[in-house]
């Protein structure tokens, strides 16, 4: 059985999700958002996000994990604070001795559905219905952080790659 955490970096609003796969089965085990206010100083953000995930790795106890890599999209200046995000992300994964994947938007949207232009709504169903839940994990970034888990195990050999028929 392998216990996998999912991240969807942001500075604003970090998914999470937690995964766990035994054999061919998916459990779903936990998901949220972490928020941090634009009101509060870069430093300040980044702190928090540092010290909530780790306290997720503590609480839900994943030995692995699999990170959305940063996409570079036009707009450089919005990029940044998730670059950030990120580094804080792995310097928590990596101080409490989790492994990371590291994944880009396009081979998580081909690991969930069979191909990498997949649509936003294409992937959540598939969450939801590899992880057996009853409606869309939300909100969206906890959503994609599951998918970032359930990418992981398909690439790491955890599970069997399902797909959309």
């Amino acid at each position: 059985m392998i216990r996998v955490l999912g991240i969807d970096p942001g500075l604003a609003s970090m998914g999470w999700g937690v995964v766990e796969v035994d054999g061919t089965r998916y459990r779903h085990i936990a998901h949220g958002v972490i928020k941090t206010s634009p009101r509060e100083p870069p430093g300040e953000r980044l702190m928090k996000l540092h010290r909530e995930i780790k306290s997720i790795i503590r609480k839900y106890g994943p030995e692995q994990s699999g990170v959305e890599n940063l996409y570079f999209a036009r707009n450089a200046t919005s990029a940044i604070p998730v670059a950030q995000a990120r580094g804080v992300v792995l310097l928590a994964l990596t101080e409490l001795g989790v492994t990371i994947g590291e994944y880009p938007p396009q081979a998580i949207k081909q690991a969930i559905v069979g191909q990498g232009r997949a649509e936003k709504h294409q992937v959540q169903e598939l969450v939801r219905m590899l992880l057996g839940l009853e409606s869309i994990p939300k909100p969206d970034h906890a959503s994609d952080a599951l998918a970032a888990a359930i990418c992981h195990i398909t690439h790491t050999g955890g599970a069997i790659h399902v797909s959309q028929h």
